[in-house]
């Protein structure tokens, strides 16, 4: 999302950079809501907030639920999908059956203005159901309104960021099982993450003493254990192994 809101406004910009006059006030508006959220979103990763911040950022999320009825066509849901197509399909057979009942003759000029007419018809009471039955109500939707009660009670919402936890199962988790047998997978993913971990404090000990001078280091090769000492700092030669 973070990467998403560096470049989205830009993006949307030069997307609706050229509208005609009946969608210029649609895009406008698109424009504003992105915008509003997008700036949400920036002043909520803040670590410190004061009065001022916050009703910035009540006052963009404000904004945002003002304008964000412009997306709402693109949120259909299946069970409205099948409701429309429905709909369509039973006015087309309406349609059908009254011009089945005609008696006169038409020109073919006026057939095809007809069939304009009839699928103008449909595509308006195709947009009307998406319109009324398509609704913003979802709990993700209304976790914004927290925010700013949440920062006076709490502190800074990074505190709580999820993203540590998120990362800790893809390195945990994820690439402990893919290493598995998956057999007894939850005992090789620990003992996986378990000797990974031990690697990576030996090796940052070690890196950590190749920088000091004069410390005496001992090196086990499993035979033999040999005391030698460091003369000069090696910074960098362990990263280069």
């Amino acid at each position: 999302m973070r990467n998403l809101g560096r470049c989205i406004s830009a993006v949307l910009a030069s997307a609706l950079r050229n509208p005609d006059s009946s969608e210029y006030q649609d895009f406008k508006s698109a424009l504003k809501c992105v915008s509003a959220l997008v700036d949400f979103t920036l002043i909520a990763q803040y670590c410190s907030h004061t009065p001022d911040t916050l009703s910035y950022m009540e006052s963009y999320l404000q904004t945002f639920h003002r304008t964000k009825d412009t997306f709402l066509e693109f949120r259909t849901s299946k069970a409205t999908c099948t409701q429309a197509n429905r709909q369509d399909r039973e006015l087309r057979e309406l349609i059908a059956d009254q011009r089945g009942k005609e008696v006169r003759h038409r020109t073919l000029t006026n057939r095809l203005r007809l069939a304009d007419q009839e699928r103008v018809e449909r595509s308006d009471r195709r947009a009307d159901l998406i319109r009324r039955e398509n609704l913003f109500n979802f709990i993700k939707m209304h976790y914004l309104t927290h925010f700013a009660s949440h920062v006076r009670r709490f502190g800074s919402i990074s505190m709580y960021s999820t993203e540590i936890g998120e990362l800790a199962q893809k390195d945990q988790i994820k690439d402990g099982y893919r290493r598995s047998n998956k057999n007894d997978t939850a005992w090789q993913i620990l003992l996986q993450y378990g000797r990974q971990h031990a690697r990576g404090m030996r090796f940052q000990t070690i890196e950590a003493l190749w920088k000091v001078k004069g410390v005496i280091v001992a090196e086990d090769s499993g035979m033999e254990c040999r005391l030698f000492q460091v003369t000069v700092p090696l910074t960098g030669f362990f990263k280069a192994l």
